[in-house]
């Protein structure tokens, strides 16, 4: 992490990178730690697309999802994340993830007009489900493993360990890992 920021910094001071860039970079470098460093502001006359791509990814738009009952994964989310609820209209929320991104939860029925943790059903409208999202992993700053498992624990939420990070299970069973960046 230390060369990637001396990097950015000579950059900047080269005239390569934006005041602009340079912020943008050192601020998802601190949000997604070392695999920040793929996906960061290049300089102007440096930027070139890999595989033919025309652009490069720079941050998470949202990540939308359906769930049983939105208003509990939305507080729940909120609470065990430390994410802003920004939006409620009744039937979705939008949550601002730091600032990086956002998670759009919605119902896909009424809430409590099927079980907790059963799978949303398919949705009109849309093609049949063919891949599954196995999980999501999310990297947390400051992250103590011992700590991070004790509040985890302390949740309810029994989290199975893998390596430094642990996996738990939001309300509607979706696969979270949770960890040190």
């Amino acid at each position: 992490m230390e060369s990637f920021v001396a990097r950015l910094l000579k950059d900047y001071e080269d005239g390569k990178l934006s005041r602009r860039q340079l912020i943008q970079s050192l601020a998802l470098a601190v949000v997604a730690g070392p695999a920040a460093a793929a996906a960061t502001v290049k300089p102007a006359a440096a930027s070139t697309a890999s595989a033919g791509a025309p652009w490069r990814t720079v941050g998470l738009g949202h990540i939308s999802f359906f769930v049983s009952d939105y208003k509990r994964s939305a507080e729940w989310y909120a609470d065990l994340m430390g994410w802003e609820i920004r939006n409620d209209n009744g039937r979705q929320a939008n949550l601002r993830i730091g600032d990086f991104g956002s998670i759009i939860i919605r119902n896909v029925r009424a809430p409590g007009e099927y079980p907790p943790g059963e799978p949303p059903p398919a949705v009109p409208g849309r093609p049949r489900i063919t891949g599954v999202i196995d999980h999501i992993a999310w990297n947390v700053q400051p992250w103590n493993t011992q700590e991070g498992e004790a509040e985890l624990r302390r949740r309810g939420l029994n989290p199975r360990p893998d390596g430094e990070t642990f996996h738990v299970k939001d309300p509607d069973g979706w696969d979270l890992q949770i960890g040190g960046a």
